[in-house]
């Protein structure tokens, strides 16, 4: 499971033929499963097309003041806070680090539910990730970045494709009708929203963790927090995504550090290595609590992870839109469904059961909230869930006082339900 930085295709200005990306989506962990996956095709690799990729490699990976080896197979490279890839975006060639948000969301009194269901299950908070088991930790001043090999290069469509997430055509909330089992590119989803009109400056939730099996290699399953603001005919929309995401070990997105623009300050966090423990059926639940949220003041998007922990931010100079205020906030889960052989895939969403089985059995968000125009925290207004294809994976939310707004969501994909 990973920790994911994706961003969408905008264009900044009429003056860049390129268009440069602000949907950044932040995957904490990422899950190893590339069990059972066929990578034969990929095996053959020319000298041309090694060197190639080999040169990418190079640039994508930062020159390390110390180095980790993971028990799970990944190097952790502890590179200097002002040498990290966000660096390389064109726009921050000259901006100075904000070690700290000059304010964070404040919590508002909640109000009492007298028809508490006395519902005291709880999730853990998941605190570790895989390199930190052999007990080293990053030295001050820099931060930890999971090294990119050729191998992972492979497991993408091509050198192109590697690190970009293959984007869906609109925010599945702002398709009124949503006719369509499978969307134009094959994306999935089960969510809650809330927004469309207003102004939003943050969201929070906590996440429960799972590790959905993938049937393709060019699928994923993910389970986020989507914020967004812009047009929504898809031409020019900002997009700050955080969760969690489970693929074929392969970078199916502009995710994590593959692409410049998130300025990572915490050196403990590894944006795209594995975490460790995850939520077992009928056993503990682990979850993780994420917030985003806009600096009243500067205008960055920051990210925590946990009670308090920062992780970083996403520079005002990136974005179009979001420079403002968010307009949605999406929470919940997305597969990539290949139909491969003409079938419905059988990747899983969430833990890979239906929202109706509950705790324990099926996956959840708990205490979801937004963060309003004073900078505090509160309970989202007007939620409502969605998802296209409720044989194949659906979403149920309720409330109650311990987890406030919350839902059940997920689905096993192909069954005899859903062919």
């Amino acid at each position: 499971m990973g920790f994911l930085i994706g961003r969408r295709n905008i264009h900044l200005s009429s003056n860049f033929q390129l268009a440069f990306l602000a949907l950044f989506v932040l995957f904490l962990g990422r899950f190893n499963v590339t069990l059972g996956l066929n990578y034969t095709k990929y095996r053959q690799v020319s000298d041309l097309r090694f060197e190639r990729i080999q040169k990418h490699i190079n640039k994508i990976n930062k020159p390390s003041i110390f180095t980790i080896q993971s028990p799970d197979g990944d190097i952790i490279d502890c590179v200097h806070r002002k040498k990290q890839p966000a660096f390389d975006h064109p726009l921050l060639k000259n901006h100075k680090i904000q070690k700290t948000p000059t304010e964070k969301p404040k919590m508002k009194m909640l109000k009492i539910d007298e028809k508490k269901e006395g519902d005291n299950r709880k999730g853990k908070e998941i605190e570790w990730q895989m390199w930190h088991l052999n007990g080293t930790r990053c030295p001050k001043g820099t931060v930890p970045v999971r090294r990119s090999t050729v191998h992972d290069v492979l497991r993408s469509k091509s050198l192109y494709d590697f690190g970009k997430k293959q984007p869906r055509s609109l925010p599945l909330a702002r398709r009124v009708d949503a006719p369509d089992v499978v969307n134009g590119n094959g994306h999935e989803h089960a969510i809650a929203y809330t927004g469309t009109s207003g102004e939003i400056y943050g969201a929070k939730a906590t996440i429960d963790v799972w590790d959905p099996s993938i049937e393709e290699l060019n699928e994923f399953s993910l389970s986020q927090i989507w914020v967004l603001s812009g047009n929504f005919d898809g031409s020019d929309l900002n997009s700050i995504e955080a969760g969690w995401q489970s693929d074929s070990y392969q970078a199916t997105g502009c995710y994590n550090l593959l692409c410049a623009g998130f300025i990572q300050i915490n050196s403990q966090i590894a944006i795209g290595a594995a975490i460790s423990p995850v939520s077992s059926f009928q056993g503990s639940q682990f979850d993780i609590t994420i917030l985003i949220w806009k600096d009243p003041k500067l205008g960055n998007w920051w990210m925590s992870f946990g009670d308090d922990t920062l992780v970083g931010y996403w520079p005002a100079e990136l974005f179009t839109h979001l420079t403002d205020h968010a307009t949605m906030v999406e929470w919940g889960g997305e597969v990539v469904n290949t139909q491969a052989n003409g079938l419905h895939t059988a990747t899983q969403m969430g833990s890979g059961h239906f929202a109706e089985d509950g705790f324990g059995q099926a996956s959840y968000f708990r205490n979801l909230e937004v963060v309003d125009s004073d900078n505090s925290l509160s309970a989202p207004q007007d939620i409502q869930i969605l998802a296209e294809n409720i044989n194949c994976y659906d979403i149920q939310s309720s409330y109650n006082n311990d987890w406030g707004q919350h839902f059940y969501y997920g689905g096993p994909g192909r069954s005899p339900k859903c062919p």
